[in-house]
């Protein structure tokens, strides 16, 4: 579940003085966080890039594709307003790469994005906010999300519905849609129960754009194992229990930062996430946002669902 664009490399043109001052600058404006909309003839699909400097003239980056986790890229060629990078396929279907043009024009970046499979899609980006808060929250009163009764204030998203609700337990009985809450939230902590069976994977989506990630990942830490944001932060350690057993989330989320305690040891302190990861509803990071638990990869059963939402 917080499952990055290139790996900017910035080409020196060094003939003259003058040209690669104004090279530099241009560079230095395609450096921080860019929000994605990828246009397919389905719909908007988020993405996320952030280009940073490495050295004096290389820039160096992340990038997140709708699907999937964040990947480096090795270089990226840039030249005034025009930059391109191509990027082995992660998820992706198709034998070739993922190749991906733009162009810098009055802070904005768009251009073609091909897929490995050869199907070609335009995008556009807009610089991703900080969200830094100027103050500590305060804390509203606690939500409960789910009912224990039915399906009310969730819809499925995308597949056949898998979930049912027995005994006072959300159930994912097999891989299909995915269960999306109806009210949206900006800052917000966040309790969950949850419970897998072995091998099985889901995830909780915060604002619909980071995935705190739910697997049966019992051993090693890594950034996609339980607790983790997706292909972006590793828990500090291990903190899960064997399949089959009841476990908690604790998460809080203010702005980027993001803490999450699992059983209640808390194995990610203030950490920020960098931006969307793959699966997200969209890309507009600034927005409020509902959660989504993820029902299209296996079983996984909820309940107590407690949100508290800042005022």
């Amino acid at each position: 579940m917080r499952c990055c664009l290139p790996a900017l490399f910035a080409l020196g043109l060094i003939s003259a003085p003058g040209h690669a001052a104004e090279n530099a600058n241009s560079a230095d404006a395609l450096v921080g966080r860019w929000d994605i909309d990828l246009h397919t003839p389905s719909g908007d699909q988020p993405s996320w890039l952030e280009i940073r400097r490495s050295g004096h003239s290389t820039l160096v980056g992340q990038f997140v594709g709708t699907g999937g986790s964040a990947r480096p890229i090795s270089r990226v060629e840039f030249d005034g307003d025009a930059m391109h990078f191509a990027i082995p396929p992660q998820w992706e279907g198709g034998n070739g790469e993922l190749d991906v043009r733009g162009r810098l024009r009055d802070g904005a970046l768009a251009g073609t994005m091909t897929f490995p499979d050869g199907k070609q899609y335009a995008w556009n980006a807009r610089r991703a906010p900080s969200l830094r808060r100027k103050a500590a929250p305060r804390w509203g009163k606690p939500l409960q999300l789910f009912n224990g009764k039915n399906l009310d204030g969730w819809h499925a998203l995308a597949g056949k519905s898998q979930w049912t609700v027995e005994n006072g337990v959300l159930r994912n009985l097999a891989a299909g849609a995915n269960l999306v809450g109806e009210r949206k939230f900006d800052d917000f902590k966040l309790h969950v129960e949850l419970r897998l069976p072995k091998g099985s994977n889901s995830g909780v989506y915060l604002r619909g754009r980071h995935e705190v990630q739910i697997a049966d990942t019992f051993g090693e830490p890594a950034s996609d194992t339980l607790g983790a944001i997706y292909g972006f932060l590793a828990p500090s350690e291990d903190a899960s229990l064997p399949p089959d057993q009841w476990q908690s989330l604790d998460i809080t989320l203010v702005g980027r930062r993001v803490s999450v305690a699992v059983n209640g040891k808390t194995i990610i302190c203030d950490r920020e996430i960098p931006g969307i990861t793959g699966g997200a509803l969209d890309s507009d990071e600034g927005a409020p946002g509902p959660l989504y638990l993820q029902g299209d990869h296996g079983p996984v059963e909820f309940r107590n669902l407690i949100l508290t939402p800042a005022l």
